[in-house]
């Protein structure tokens, strides 16, 4: 599976194994900033968003028109690629009369799978290893 780019704490840790290999203070001067993406195990994933997954692999029949469109990524919270790179689709929501919040958008890249519970404010990569 491919990972898209994490921001790191390079520095910070680069400072820190320099402060205890040579001695002295660690300089507090690296502070992360928040990675875009986040992470989730395929077994965390709520049943729908295995349905949805499995439908995706079967290239469907799927519930709702909107399903394979694709995916500006006009929050830029993905990794940044050219139009037409991701697709997205409904993660059903129990209860709900309408396509409701959840989506998986994927990537080109084998097992590149998003999942949103939120309509696209935050993502999570699918680790389909666990």
């Amino acid at each position: 599976m491919r990972i898209p780019p994490r921001i790191t704490l390079l520095g910070g840790a680069a400072a820190l194994v320099s402060a205890l290999l040579i001695g002295g203070p660690v300089a507090a001067e690296a502070t992360a900033a928040p990675t875009a993406v986040g992470d989730i195990c395929y077994s965390d994933l709520p049943a729908q968003a295995h349905d949805t997954l499995e439908l995706i692999d079967n290239g469907g029949p799927f519930p709702y028109p909107q399903d394979g469109t694709v995916f500006q990524n006009r929050e830029g919270i993905l990794p940044d690629h050219s139009t037409g790179y991701y697709h997205e689709y409904t993660v059903k929501t129990p209860g709900s009369s309408n396509r409701g919040a959840r989506r998986i958008v994927t990537g080109r890249e084998a097992e590149e799978d998003y999942y949103t519970a939120d309509h696209y404010r935050s993502f999570d990569l699918v680790d389909h290893g666990c």
